[in-house]
């Protein structure tokens, strides 16, 4: 019997004509079924990435912005106390031995009796000793050109000025390396350094000034650059990283390349091979590369090995165990205990002779199973990669497997750290530019920023003061470092 509602009052066709039929619903409900499935990896997709930030992801810090996550550190207790440990040395202000003026404070008068007291009457001193900066003021040198006429040919011969002195008023080197040092040490804008230097030294400077000197102190660095890149390309370990940097509205990309006595920045507009070429490092390079796992590292063929990322591998897994459900056991927490308990056992390894002595081997053997064990494990589950976020946890996994030595080649020479920290602060330095004044508005003012950046933080690693080494830069004699 056809069943009717209201609503088909006057229709002729028969309701049970429309009914899906049972098969159909079979289909229809596993074509529901798949796009639950979806759904639900898009769901999980988007909260890994929402839950994404610097401590368990490659995302700088910068990105965590004002709801950036508590310090979790991926370390653990290494049984000291906190502070300064037995035979650190501290740093204080110390009394010195001639201060540049002595003042006496004595009594005029007893302060028993009323007598006067004189000179005569000191019978002992308390030092105390104040550090303060003199009245700041500019010094002004006037160089007078001198004409002079011959008494035997009439002929006149002017005076030669000194190096850089060309007009009738300029900056000399000194306060020139002050402007690099606030424009390109301490990262204020051009015209917030004009205004330091105004307020300062009690004289008009512009921001025009200040662009100028920076860009006349990268000029003179390329020697310079050219020099630390032939030193860097034949070290013997290395650090790489790359870092985004904002030039003219569009994205740059600053290459760095350290050792313990070089660093190296420059910028491009690529990211790929092609600004790697172009830094002068990597296509002649033959050592160990220490560098996080992007790909194009890999395809230089010249380099002798490769150090992966410790500190990138612990946030990788660090995403994973949060992602993983609450509760339950996660390979990728077995592997980064293992991963942790290795670099522990090299720490407390004393080196000689080029070689690590006295490492338990045995402790070392089994960490290393159990790292592998808990990425087999990992490589296993996700083994199906239904969705992009499995497709990822399974890559880790994989990659840990099959480059375990580049992982842990730490382990074998003193000389490889076990992470890319050392390139990392380098690059660090261009966020942090970045969040105090922002972009740079051209690819040549960004590159000039790397250069002084690599004059600053080399010229460091040799102990030479700061201000000495910009001093000897404005005054177009910059620091050369030996070659071999």
């Amino acid at each position: 019997m056809a069943v009717c509602f209201a609503g088909d009052l006057g229709n002729d066709r028969d309701v049970s004509e429309e009914r899906p039929t049972y098969q159909e619903l079979v289909e229809q409900n596993a074509a529901l079924q798949v796009m639950v499935g979806v759904l639900r990896a898009e769901v999980a997709e988007l909260r890994a990435r929402l839950g994404a930030n610097s401590k368990n992801s490659s995302r700088p810090p910068s990105s965590d912005g004002l709801g950036k996550p508590a310090p979790v550190s991926l370390r653990r207790a290494s049984g000291r106390r906190p502070g300064g440990q037995p035979g650190h040395r501290g740093a204080t202000l110390m009394q010195v031995a001639d201060p540049d003026e002595v003042i006496v404070h004595a009594p005029g008068v007893c302060a028993g009796c009323g007598a006067e007291l004189g000179v005569g009457d000191v019978e002992g001193i308390e030092r105390r000793q104040v550090f303060d900066l003199p009245e700041i003021t500019l010094r002004v040198v006037e160089h007078q050109i001198a004409t002079c006429r011959c008494h035997g040919c009439g002929a006149r011969t002017p005076g030669e000025a000194p190096a850089g002195v060309n007009a009738p008023a300029g900056y000399g080197p000194r306060i020139k390396a002050v402007m690099v040092y606030l424009y390109s040490g301490q990262f204020l804008s051009k015209d917030r350094t004009a205004i330091a230097l105004a307020e300062l030294f009690d004289t008009p400077v512009s921001s025009a000034t200040v662009a100028s000197a920076a860009q006349n102190a990268a000029e003179d660095l390329s020697r310079f650059t050219t020099a630390v890149a032939e030193q860097i390309a034949a070290s013997p370990v290395v650090n790489f990283d790359e870092t985004g940097l904002r030039t003219a509205g569009k994205l740059a990309w600053v290459h760095s390349a350290s050792t313990p006595d070089f660093s190296l920045l420059t910028c491009d507009r690529k990211r790929g091979r092609t600004g790697m070429d172009a830094a002068g490092v990597l296509p002649a390079f033959t050592g160990i590369a220490v560098h996080d796992a992007w790909a194009p590292y890999d395809t230089y063929e010249k380099i002798g090995a490769h150090q992966l990322c410790g500190a990138h591998v612990l946030r990788e897994l660090q995403g994973v165990q949060d992602a993983s459900p609450p509760g339950t056991w996660c390979w990728a927490q077995q592997a980064a205990d293992a991963l942790v308990a290795i670099k522990a056992l090299v720490d407390v390894t004393t080196s000689v002779d080029g070689t690590l002595a006295h490492l338990d081997t045995t402790a070392l053997s089994t960490q290393r199973n159990l790292l592998i064990c808990a990425a087999t494990i990992g490589a296993q589950t996700t083994a199906a990669r239904t969705d992009k976020l499995m497709a990822k946890h399974h890559a880790l996994a994989t990659r840990i497997i099959t480059r375990i030595d580049d992982y842990l080649r730490f382990t074998t020479d003193p000389d490889v750290p076990f992470d890319n920290n050392a390139a990392e602060r380098e690059v660090r330095m261009i966020k942090l530019r970045q969040k105090v004044s922002g972009c740079l508005r051209t690819l040549s003012g960004a590159q000039q920023f790397c250069a002084i950046r690599t004059y600053i933080a080399t010229t460091h690693k040799h102990h030479i003061p700061l201000l000495h080494a910009l001093t000897q830069l404005t005054n177009r004699t910059p620091w050369q470092p030996q070659t071999s």
